[in-house]
């Protein structure tokens, strides 16, 4: 029972809240096998009542069964590897001419299915590179979506005005199209083939619009390509829910993506121009590397939460006075979703009239979610929510080393201090031993000695990952009080059975870009010459 596993578990630390106190949909069962050893419910487990507060199960296995859960340090690794993922830039003759010199990411679940996506590409038109990550709540399926389709809507308005006519001509022709993304994936990383037919219909639809709006010899603005490119993916997604299909999986589908939701934060980076595009609670850091050799943290992106007051603020000035105390309450929109910018969530953003009216011809697995038919309280001035991302720009300069896009399970875990100061250490494998910190604990002479040497003896072993986002996944589970990598504690986090898992942390999504400082040196003396 819960109060035996925490006994058991003397070092966790349960997470009070879910990020939306909502219903999935329907749980993205066809993506369970992907993402690695997480304990299996019976299927009556899997469509649990979210909109209510998660409660700590009282009927789960006993702690003697949880007590056999440790796992070996192979085990770990295992786990915490499963879905990792590295790529390199290509060299040019010996050379790279690109500003990123790769980067890598990685995945660890505590939901199950896994709610978080990431994706990475290439864009062939311009040489730049996107990055983001993807954080879904009420189900998987909208950070599905955009993990296929936001890349794609963003490289369509990079492009110029005659290369956008091209594709137009090269589709009506019946040519094969000039591919515009060069994906960088994981095999896990999930492509719905179904829905393919579906998502260049829309696609071409917002491309031939740029062809109206545009002239030839524009050039286009990255600052409005990616904000009109959330903005646009959002609305159709909403469009494609309320027009539906035929066919009965994808009308389905396009339901599923457009009432569950997710928070996205993307990069783009061409030369030494970085752009952050965020909307939601996931977060972009960059580690900056300082004359002594440390490393600072730099912030560029705001979360979207009741902790951000100018969020608070335009959210109450967007509905009249009457609803001021109704529209967050307890730190959430409408007392109920805890980001306050986001892709799908229709449920806070359609009239109740046009909810009723698409249930209601909706397939009948909707009518069998009793939480599909609940509408959020004291509705009245929709919508509540957008995905309009704020951007930040940024011109890199030699000493912008790295960049770190997390989920917010990372940011939950880890201070963006330690997060930086791990990986800048991790990178150039210098250690930058600050005074052993043991809070308020009451630490004997003999333990602060045991303490200091498995310091030492972690600096020496600190390369058994090859990938950062490993190595910096690994602390921001297994970290004890004292800020060192505890491997029974790790071990616990990993083998907490998936009704438990989620009490404790959340999904962790992180992508950690590598920065080439002599070539952002070199183009920076190019741009001022």
């Amino acid at each position: 029972n819960y109060e035996d596993t925490q006994n058991k578990f003397p070092l966790l630390r349960a997470l009070p809240r879910s990020k939306v106190l909502a219903s999935s949909l329907l749980p993205c069962q066809q993506h369970q096998s992907q993402f690695g050893p997480v304990a299996h419910l019976p299927a009556s487990r899997k469509s649990a009542h979210m909109w209510q507060r998660r409660q700590p199960s009282r009927s789960y296995q006993t702690s003697s069964v949880l007590h056999s859960y440790i796992l070996t340090p192979p085990q770990v690794n295992s786990i915490l590897k499963a879905n990792e993922y590295s790529f390199k830039v290509p060299e040019f003759d010996g050379k790279n001419v690109s500003s990123v010199m790769g980067f890598e990411s990685n995945q660890l679940p505590a939901n199950a299915p896994i709610e978080d996506r990431r994706s990475a590409a290439t864009c062939l038109q311009t040489r730049g590179m996107l990055l983001g990550v993807f954080d879904g709540h009420a189900g998987c399926a909208c950070a599905q979506a955009l993990s296929e389709r936001l890349f794609y809507y963003i490289a369509v308005s990079l492009l110029p005005h005659n290369t956008l006519c091209e594709l137009e001509a090269a589709v009506e022709a019946g040519r094969a199209l000039s591919p515009i993304l060069q994906w960088h994936k994981h095999p896990n990383d999930y492509f719905s083939r179904e829905a393919q037919r579906l998502y260049f219909n829309s696609l071409r639809t917002y491309w031939q619009e740029l062809i109206d709006l545009t002239s030839p010899g524009d050039v286009p603005d990255t600052r409005e390509a990616l904000l009109n490119a959330f903005k646009r993916l959002d609305n159709d997604i909403s469009l494609e829910a309320q027009v539906g299909d035929p066919n009965a999986f994808l009308h389905y589908w396009v339901l599923r993506v457009a009432f569950s939701g997710a928070t996205a934060c993307v990069a783009h980076i061409d030369g030494p121009d970085l752009f952050i595009a965020n909307a939601g609670d996931a977060r972009a850091v960059l580690g900056v590397q300082e004359e002594d050799g440390s490393f600072s943290a730099h912030t560029f992106s705001n979360d979207h939460n009741a902790q951000n007051e100018s969020e608070v603020a335009r959210i109450r000035s967007e509905h009249p006075p009457s609803e001021r105390k109704t529209v967050i309450r307890q730190e959430r929109l409408l007392g109920l979703l805890m980001p306050f910018r986001a892709f799908g969530d229709v449920k806070f953003k359609w009239s109740i009239e046009l909810q009723k009216r698409v249930l209601e011809s909706g397939p009948d697995q909707l009518h069998e979610n009793e939480h599909t038919k609940f509408i959020p309280p004291n509705y009245h001035t929709p919508p509540y929510l957008t995905a309009e991302p704020e951007i930040t720009y940024h011109k890199l300069r030699p000493q912008d080393r790295f960049l770190v896009i997390g989920s917010d399970g990372l940011w939950e875990t880890l201070h963006r201090q330690e997060v930086i100061r791990i990986v800048g250490e991790y990178l150039t494998g210098v250690h930058q031993h600050q005074p052993l910190k043991v809070g308020g604990y009451r630490v004997t002479l003999g333990q602060m000695q045991g303490l200091l040497e498995e310091r030492k003896a972690r600096a020496s072993s600190a390369f058994e990952d090859q990938n950062a986002a490993t190595h910096l996944m690994r602390h921001a589970v297994g970290n004890n009080e004292f800020g060192t990598v505890d491997h029974e504690r790790l071990s616990k986090m990993l083998s907490l059975p998936e009704e438990l898992a989620r009490m404790y942390r959340d999904d962790i999504t992180i992508i950690i870009t590598q920065f080439n400082p002599h070539v952002i040196g070199a183009q920076r003396q190019e741009g001022q010459s």
